[in-house]
């Protein structure tokens, strides 16, 4: 019998969701950065849940405060891929019994203050023993009717681009980056993406999950991808939890749109990165085996 670390997560996945069946006011649901629930004419609501994993997303040794802005942080980054505003969070934690008291409260310091910086309630939430720390965050948001954003709509002739630098988050950029809300929502009145996500999971794993969601191949121009200070393409390209945003858009707005960018976000790159190809061409979606898998046994703790 096939084990999880046979087929990886993303397989899992599909393979747990075959056949469910969605109500029609669901847009989109399991394949997103967040499902899209209709909700009024002019918008609709985003909902998203995301583990935090002792060993896993941190350790022990950690500064709790930096545990709690993660576990809010990373879920924020899903609403800005979606050009999305995050409004209301619920908080599982899951503790064994010996845990310091201190060291969980300031994780949810962490997490407020997180959560106030972005406007986001934390409403309530459950508790749980276990056998080691996680945080559970579910979160909901909207999303401007007509301007809700998919990884899903990519057309082949599409202009590849990524925000910021790549590489190298296990040196504390994945426990301090912030989430790219503003350039989110910037981005969906500005550029109408056909394609997006954050990379969360490395661009070697998020680019072909894109590229599969939209029904591509993809190339990419190696010596373009934008590398954070003293970081390989290898580091760029595997490593993860990066947090930027990954997009694909007409390519006639890309020469009018980086300068527009740059006025916008002086401070922040916006780099074009290849584009989407018809399938049969470029490099087909998990061509390469890299990047983040939860149930790959590299990623074991």
């Amino acid at each position: 019998m096939p084990t999880l670390a046979d087929i990886g997560e993303d397989k899992l996945i599909r393979k747990l969701m075959r056949g469910v069946k969605l109500d029609r006011d669901v847009i989109a649901g399991a394949g997103d950065d967040c499902a899209v629930v209709r909700s009024t004419k002019n918008e609709h609501t985003l909902l998203k849940t995301d583990a935090l994993v002792q060993d896993v997303h941190f350790t022990l040794e950690t500064p709790p405060k930096l545990i709690g802005r993660k576990a809010i942080a990373r879920v924020v980054s899903d609403f800005a891929a979606m050009g999305g505003t995050p409004r209301h969070a619920m908080i599982t934690l899951v503790a064994p019994p010996s845990m310091d008291v201190e060291f969980l409260t300031e994780i949810y310091r962490g997490m407020r203050n997180l959560a106030k910086q972005y406007g986001i309630n934390i409403v309530g939430g459950e508790t749980s023993r276990g056998l080691v720390l996680m945080l559970s965050i579910s979160m909901t948001g909207t999303v401007p009717s007509k301007r809700w954003l998919s990884r899903s709509e990519g057309k082949a002739g599409d202009i590849l681009l990524v925000t910021g630098r790549l590489g190298g988050s296990i040196k504390g950029r994945h426990l301090k980056f912030e989430p790219r809300l503003e350039q989110g929502r910037w981005l969906s009145e500005n550029a109408h993406p056909h394609a997006i996500m954050d990379i969360s999971d490395g661009l070697a794993k998020d680019l072909p999950r894109l590229a599969l969601a939209s029904g591509t191949h993809y190339e990419i121009n190696v010596a373009a991808v934008p590398c954070n200070r003293g970081c390989t393409f290898d580091q760029a390209w595997g490593d993860g939890e990066d947090y930027e945003l990954l997009l694909a858009v007409n390519p006639r707005i890309v020469k009018s749109l980086l300068p527009k960018w740059r006025e916008a976000f002086p401070k922040l790159p916006l780099t074009v990165i290849g584009r989407l190809v018809p399938p049969g061409q470029g490099c087909p979606p998990y061509a390469v085996n890299s990047g983040w898998d939860h149930f790959a046994l590299s990623a074991d703790a």
